[in-house]
């Protein structure tokens, strides 16, 4: 099972915006003659083909906090459904050229035109790759995305919830099938992730059906969500044992035989697949990467062009961490100033609960010092709460270090910010309040609430995503800190350096890995040597781009350019210049190409002049 792109982009905000839209059909509306506001028809319009993408996403739905019929199924995830989507869109796009004028319609209107046109292309661009990516890797996939969704998403507020719930489980198993013959199908043309992914995916699936109700133990993960959420309605015992009993059936009826099903698949997939790592090795590997890099930086830049970028700017980020070095008097060259800061103990919270409640204490402190300074900056806040969670056990092993959940459009959930604490030693201190301010405020949680918040702005702009813009902003987020006077630790200061200098290294290593055929690990080698990362982080970054081609480089494109806007718009404006301002330009359009975002700053220097 594919989970739909529209919901996957609330829960990997850190990761991927694919927007493959999902609607069913070409969206029906009567033709416009030429005396109707053109305006209010588009509007209409967008409303039309967002009701239809709804109509054929459950989980967007659920994402959203709509619950109806649907809210006990799962998407359709096959290639058939996926062709068809695809298809609709197209039609979509076909006849909102036909219908509107953009030169009759306002200047949001406008930008929702192009967005819709620029959003279709990169549609088009990646469909012809649509069965290039894994089905199954260690960062995505059914066997950790249904449960996380499950344990994330569903809420239960009564007994008919609970009861979709369990269909829900029930759902597990034709879902699971159809994802398990689509990655059987695409074995057999050879597209595989690399041998070393499939013991994470077994590892992850396993930890699903360990426990209650499928062996002795603490409950399993899903049986346990189910019991506590269920533990709360305000029904009779009588009422809540039978629910939990039926969970307990369906779990052993469907969950069990569908992941065991997937654990088998994966094991005799592992024992044939190959070593190689990059994407190089697929047909027409070289035209699935400038497709992943364009649809990512919304840029054309080349392979060699990102490789170039990502050497500069290592260079540049190694000076700046001299400077911290002296600052700390730390004697030696670069490279033991990144062993230190690598290996010395007070810089990590030890491996205990203790430890891992004491990364949280900290990550509290950074929100505390950075939320009363937020209006200085920032002429519009969200409404939505952010919360900060640990990321859950059963896939904490092979999850990313750190990464965002938008909240819900009708406040019923908030936003959320995931701290991975498997590994302590790989969670260094000093990085936590640069990992803060990307993923939470004034990063992810502040831009992805605004866009969620946005007024008389249609649902794709509202709910979509564009890597560039996203990313680049959480990574802008860590150095705008420095601008609010935050970072007085140098070690942490160091820590943001650090943080960045990783953006800066992976334009370097994913470009190595998917254009000059480097090995997994020639690329470890490479950021041991030119960053302090901790090593258990190095290897699981560089698991990341491989199986996530090209993503990584849009971090560092897309801030270079927002902080390039903004220095072009305070040498434009000079004492007129107006940081709130700024930022509300970058953040009340929503998600947006990096060559519209420029003109979107564009203009706003012109009004301001």
């Amino acid at each position: 099972m594919r989970i739909n792109q529209t919901a996957l982009s609330a829960v990997a905000v850190a990761l991927v915006y694919m927007a493959t839209p999902a609607i069913a059909q070409t969206v029906a509306a009567p033709v416009v003659s030429a005396d109707v506001d053109q305006n209010a028809a588009i509007m209409a319009f967008f409303e039309e083909y967002d009701a239809q993408q709804l109509a054929r996403s459950p989980l967007s739905k659920s994402y959203r906090g709509i619950k109806d019929s649907d809210y006990g199924k799962w998407d359709d995830g096959s290639d058939a459904a996926e062709a068809r989507n695809y298809d609709a869109e197209r039609s979509a796009l076909k006849e909102m050229k036909a219908r509107f004028d953009p030169a009759k319609l306002s200047s949001e209107n406008q930008l929702s035109y192009r967005l819709f046109e620029k959003r279709a292309a990169r549609s088009e661009g990646a469909y012809k790759y649509n069965d290039y990516g894994y089905v199954f890797d260690q960062m995505n996939g059914a066997q950790s995305q249904i449960p996380a969704f499950l344990i994330n998403i569903h809420r239960i507020d009564n007994k008919s919830d609970a009861r979709a719930y369990v269909n829900r489980l029930y759902g597990i198993g034709p879902a699971m099938t159809e994802a398990v013959g689509q990655a059987k199908t695409r074995a057999a043309k050879g597209i595989m992730p690399p041998k070393w992914v499939y013991p994470y995916v077994i590892a992850d699936s396993r930890n699903v059906i360990t426990g209650a109700p499928f062996s002795d133990g603490r409950d399993a993960p899903l049986y346990e969500d189910f019991k506590s959420k269920v533990a709360k309605l305000a029904i009779s015992q009588t009422e809540k044992d039978l629910l939990i009993a039926d969970a307990a059936q369906a779990l052993n009826a469907s969950v069990k035989p569908a992941y065991e099903a997937l654990i088998a698949e994966m094991t005799a997939q592992e024992k044939v697949a190959g070593t190689d790592d990059g994407i190089w090795r697929f047909p027409d590997g070289a035209g699935y990467y400038a497709e992943r890099l364009a649809n990512y930086t919304t840029t054309n830049m080349t392979p060699d062009q990102i490789h170039e970028l990502g050497l500069a700017q290592v260079a540049r980020i190694h000076k700046e961490m001299q400077a911290v070095q002296k600052k700390m008097g730390v004697k030696g060259d670069l490279q033991a100033f990144f062993n230190y800061m690598r290996t010395e103990p007070k810089f990590y919270a030890p491996e205990t609960e203790e430890g891992r409640a004491l990364y949280l204490s900290e990550t509290q402190k950074a929100q505390d010092a950075v939320t009363p300074l937020l209006p200085q900056w920032f002429g519009t806040l969200p409404k939505a709460p952010l919360v900060v969670k640990p990321v859950e056990a059963f896939r904490e092993k092979s999850a990313g270090k750190a990464f965002y959940q938008r909240p819900a459009p009708d406040g019923s959930r908030p936003g959320t910010y995931y701290a991975n604490l498997y590994k302590m030693a790989d969670m260094p201190l000093t990085e936590v309040e640069a990992l803060f301010y990307h993923e939470g405020v004034p990063g992810h949680h502040l831009q992805l609430a605004i866009q969620t918040e946005l007024k008389d702005v249609p649902a794709f702009r509202k709910f979509g995503g564009v890597t560039a813009y996203s990313e680049g902003w959480g990574l802008y987020s860590e150095k705008l800190a420095k601008d609010m006077g935050l970072y007085t630790d140098p070690a942490r200061d160091f820590g943001r350096l650090q943080l960045e200098l990783h953006r800066a290294i992976r334009l370097v290593v994913d470009s190595g890995l998917h254009h000059k055929r480097w090995t997994r690990e020639q690329a470890i080698k490479y950021v041991e040597d030119n960053s302090a990362d901790a090593t258990g982080g190095i290897v699981k970054a560089i698991e990341r781009y491989i199986i996530y081609p090209g993503q990584a480089t849009a971090y560092m494109v897309g801030r270079l350019k927002i902080s390039e806007l903004r220095d072009k718009a305070q040498k434009a404006l000079g004492k007129k210049f107006e940081v709130r301002g700024f930022h509300d330009t970058i953040l009340k359009s929503g998600p947006v190409p990096l060559d519209v975002l420029e003109e979107q700053v564009d203009s706003w220097i012109a009004s301001r002049k």
